[in-house]
């Protein structure tokens, strides 16, 4: 019988990237944590149960109990979209309906998954910076008993949002009893969650369990993941059927100790704060020295790890040639730019210094 060697062979596999070369586009871009990839190998050699029934992810829900409330309890999925999609599912009606924001992840950058593939109708909000207000909620939660409407169920939010800006735990507390009060639950979109914890310097149930979220999606893959998010359950009573919506929604790992142990590794200590604080950090120093070159605008409070700015779109062009970073609106200049764990000063300095030169040209 053919025995796997204890030791195997070398890897033909070659790098196809040159690790210098470092950019602003998105915290997506970053590679995975040491401390992560650490945890994979652990994890990795002899037989574990698969679907969820491994050892991994049984310690995972303690790890999440500790964090988020003794009621709460996590699924883990492949990715972001993944995990909006399984929670928004599970807490509607075919006939529901979603309020967010106009510019909610949810809307503009799922690819319509959510109404395609999730079946939901989203009911937007314009907003000045990316918060929903009961004020604005308002605006479309009504209706509830038309027939000739889709009903208005659940209101999601974004910590922090698409455009860097924070809720206050206050804030969210008024979004939860308002949204209850209409009989609508609460999605919370945590792609960068840890961020947000990390600039309020709060724990991460502060502003979700005890402000009254009831389910949210929790990210791993922005603050040093290799892939994979989760759906918490935070109020049990808020989902049907969630283990069935996933795998209908093939977010189900067969292999999902891989999964677990990265949460496993963010959440046991304080990994997922030592990076979400440094990413912030660098946001900072980065829209210090920006705030110092004339002629480019901050456009949004600088909160988490996300600086948006204005400049002339010829000069954003050039810098393009020497970082990448995206446009946010490419007919009026604006830019996003992206912190991640793996951000250092010297990039953040490098960056500046390119800025400066092309705006003097």
């Amino acid at each position: 019988m053919n025995q796997i060697a204890v030791n195997p062979p070398k890897t033909d596999a070659k790098r196809h990237h040159d690790p210098e070369v470092r950019g602003f586009a998105s915290d997506n871009y970053a590679g995975a944590h040491p401390e992560i990839l650490a945890a994979l190998a652990l994890a990795n050699g002899g037989h574990q149960v698969a679907y969820g029934e491994d050892d991994y992810t049984a310690n995972l829900q303690q790890l999440i109990r500790g964090h988020f409330g003794a009621t709460a309890e996590a699924f883990p999925v492949f990715n972001g979209t993944g995990a909006n999609v399984t929670a928004l599912q599970a807490m509607t009606d075919r006939w529901g309906a979603v309020i967010c924001a106009e510019s909610a992840h949810i809307h503009v950058d799922e690819c319509g998954a959510p109404e395609r593939v999730g079946g939901l109708k989203l009911l937007t909000v314009p907003t000045e910076d990316g918060k929903l207000t009961p004020e604005l909620i308002d605006r479309q939660a009504y209706g509830f008993d038309d027939e000739h409407r889709a009903m208005p169920q659940v209101v999601s939010i974004t910590q922090n949002t698409e455009l860097g800006t924070l809720y206050t735990p206050d804030e969210i507390r008024a979004i939860c009893e308002h949204a209850h009060g209409h009989g609508m639950l609460v999605h919370l979109d945590g792609a960068r969650i840890a961020n947000a914890a990390a600039a309020l310097d709060v724990p991460l149930r502060t502003f979700t369990t005890r402000a009254g979220v009831d389910v949210l999606s929790f990210g791993g893959t922005k603050n040093g993941m290799l892939f994979g998010e989760a759906v918490v359950v935070l109020n049990p009573d808020a989902v049907r059927h969630m283990k069935h919506l996933r795998k209908l929604s093939m977010q189900l790992a067969s292999k999902m100790r891989f999964v677990s142990v990265q949460l496993e590794a963010l959440l046991a200590k304080d990994l997922w704060l030592r990076n979400a604080r440094h990413s912030n950090e660098m946001a900072q120093r980065l829209a210090e020295g920006v705030r110092a070159v004339h002629g480019v605008e901050i456009l949004y409070p600088v909160q988490a790890n996300a600086v948006f700015a204005r400049l002339p779109h010829d000069v954003s062009e050039r810098l393009q040639e020497r970082f990448r970073f995206y446009f946010w609106d490419e007919a009026a200049g604006d830019v996003r730019w992206m912190c991640s764990f793996d951000t250092t000063e010297d990039d953040v300095d490098r960056f500046v210094a390119a800025l400066k030169e092309e705006m003097a040209r």
